[in-house]
């Protein structure tokens, strides 16, 4: 590129972008990219390379600020990349997108940014499908996974440290559900979702303590995690100062329609669990 700047003066030089995206992660095997399935990020470069905003999404350093598994959602992802066509990707990103993502900010970043390594830190919050009985147990418990600790008990261990650090952990009601929210530096795989599993069984009658012999005591097999579907990465604090995009209408119609078809469902099956028998 530079040698094209220089032959060129006029070629523009690129610039770097970062988004704040949206996804639905139920028809997507995760976000990170892969050659036979669908994934977020491989809609995301499908969507740049219809617009020619990169020839290359390698030479263009386009990331994810980091990954999530199959079925998780996000309101908080980051990605970023290098175009000389700026104008273009703010204002047709969206449009090329799918409907079950789309992007909802953006912001000119320095040449080096890295949404992955400049990550100050993240949140996830972990919407619980049936509120637990001891909602103010698990509440107390959350609180104890703040600090510097060893989560091998906690998640899938693939050769990096065990310990991170947690800076805030709560337990919310919202919308009807109760959820877990949890900021920390950075999380190992499987690890939030190992927590409100960890944090389910407190709810259903376990001890609180049991957070603390998890996090302080020999490393046991790790907690199976909990479903996928209610994990949502709510936000990645890259410092980043954004400006506001209007989210296309078809995703709008999208998320509506599913709203719409989840709460007819819901309708239907109080009408059928009528005609069951008293359990």
């Amino acid at each position: 590129m530079e040698k094209d700047q220089a032959d060129h003066p006029s070629f523009p030089a690129p610039v770097r972008l970062a988004f704040r995206v949206s996804y639905l992660g139920s028809r997507f095997f995760g976000s990170q990219m892969q050659v036979s399935e669908r994934t977020v990020e491989g809609e995301f470069v499908a969507a740049c390379e219809r617009l020619s905003l990169f020839p290359d999404w390698r030479e263009a350093g386009f990331l994810f600020a980091g990954r999530t598994d199959r079925g998780v959602h996000a309101i908080g992802q980051v990605a970023a990349f290098s175009t000389d066509a700026p104008e273009r990707a703010i204002t047709a990103l969206n449009l090329q997108l799918p409907p079950d993502c789309w992007c909802t900010a953006y912001a000119e970043v320095p040449p080096a940014f890295h949404p992955r390594y400049d990550a100050k830190k993240r949140t996830y919050r972990y919407f619980f499908s049936s509120a637990p009985p001891r909602i103010e147990e698990m509440a107390r418990a959350a609180a104890r996974f703040i600090g510097n600790h060893n989560f091998s008990s906690f998640a899938r261990m693939d050769g990096r440290s065990p310990f991170r650090t947690v800076y805030s952990a709560q337990v919310l009601e919202e919308g009807g559900f109760v959820c877990l929210e949890v900021t920390a530096e950075s999380f190992l795989w499987h690890q939030v979702r190992c927590m409100a599993t960890a944090l389910l069984r407190i709810g259903e009658g376990e001890e609180e303590d049991l957070i603390d012999r998890l996090l302080t005591g020999e490393p046991e097999k790790a907690l199976s995690p909990a479903p996928a579907e209610g994990l949502v990465l709510w936000d990645t604090d890259c410092g980043i100062c954004w400006k506001p995009i209007i989210a296309r209408e078809r995703s709008a119609r999208f998320i509506n329609d599913l709203v719409r078809h989840h709460s007819l469902m819901g309708t239907v099956c109080q009408t059928l669990q009528q005609g069951l028998p008293p359990s």
